[in-house]
């Protein structure tokens, strides 16, 4: 249920979910799982995995550089956002690159594809700070069988909007990875254009993906759709969810709210750093509603399409990187 102030509804907190133990995957990538589709929250749908790779020191290193060798996945996206550091990618649709701080790559595993991470081989050497998100995003039934393709979007081409406290001041800013982000919620805060900045990500259900700085011991809100879902990581410092002391998160935490009717129209969220100032990433969408069936990298609607993309991985349909 939203909690009606004055004209506005505001989304409800559901949980804030203690920080997870972190596991390492591959030799690159120390991460928090923050939650899986093994679970089958529906509170997550459409998304089905997220990793926090909070930010660790590497020492430079000649070897061979630090990840995780070739692998496939079916059935569902795989979006990296790089925080500090570099990744290298490379998959057998014939795509791959580099992401540096700030850029994000978001791969459509689709209909099968092999695909490895590495870090960077001018970052292995040179050594430093890596941190790094990998959002796992579902495909409705109906693309799952679409073409696997890869989308490298650069910090700078990503619309990065400021976001202003209740005169009007500036509180902080939103970098819009993917969606629409409503601006100058506040009615004292400037109008742009259409009052819509748009993400370059394209996505094939409703998803918001934005990434949220906010200034120390300020608040700012945003505005959701009614027929998404949502969820907020905590990534650094403290942030309080609606001006309730009682739901504070910290660095580390994910934040689950509750499932809204699916009416039209917004509910917000009031978002107040403390003292350090908070880094938030949102992730909202528009909930599938199918069969979650998942198996190591393939995630499809039944046991059947689990077999089937199993027999089509050893019969070498998802291609080779070259």
């Amino acid at each position: 249920m939203a909690m009606q102030n004055s004209n506005k509804t505001y989304r409800q907190v559901d949980k804030i979910h203690a920080a997870p133990r972190p596991h390492w995957v591959g030799d690159g990538f120390h991460v928090n799982p923050m939650f899986n589709h093994m679970v089958g929250d529906k509170r997550t749908d459409p998304f089905l995995m997220l990793d926090y790779a909070a930010k660790q020191y590497f020492e430079p290193n000649a070897r061979a550089p630090r990840g995780v060798g070739q692998h496939p996945h079916k059935g569902f996206e795989t979006v990296t956002i790089a925080y500090a550091g570099e990744v290298s990618h490379r998959d057998s649709s014939g795509s791959g690159g580099t992401i540096k701080t700030g850029d994000v790559q978001w791969m459509t595993a689709g209909n099968g594809v092999i695909h490895e991470e590495f870090h960077s081989p001018e970052f292995s050497q040179a050594g430093g700070d890596f941190s790094m998100v990998q959002l796992w995003v579902n495909l409705p039934a109906k693309d799952k069988a679409t073409p696997a393709k890869y989308q490298h979007l650069a910090n700078d081409d990503m619309p990065l909007v400021s976001l202003h406290d209740d005169e009007g001041l500036h509180a902080g800013q939103v970098k819009v990875i993917a969606g629409e982000f409503t601006l100058a919620v506040n009615a004292k805060a400037p109008q742009q254009g259409d009052n819509k900045a748009r993400g370059i990500g394209t996505t094939f259900t409703p998803i918001n993906l934005w990434d949220i700085s906010i200034e120390p011991n300020r608040s700012v809100e945003v505005a959701i759709s009614r027929t998404h879902n949502l969820l907020l990581l905590s990534m650094q410092g403290d942030v309080i969810i609606n001006a309730d002391h009682d739901q504070q998160a910290h660095a580390n935490q994910l934040i689950t709210f509750e499932i809204e009717s699916g009416d039209t129209g917004e509910d917000f969220v009031r978002l107040t750093a403390g003292k350090a100032g908070a880094k938030i990433l949102l992730m909202s969408g528009e909930p599938i509603n199918e069969p979650v069936v998942g198996y190591g990298p393939f995630v499809m609607n039944s046991q059947a399409e689990i077999r089937q993309a199993i027999l089509d991985f050893n019969a070498g349909k998802f291609g080779d990187i070259q």
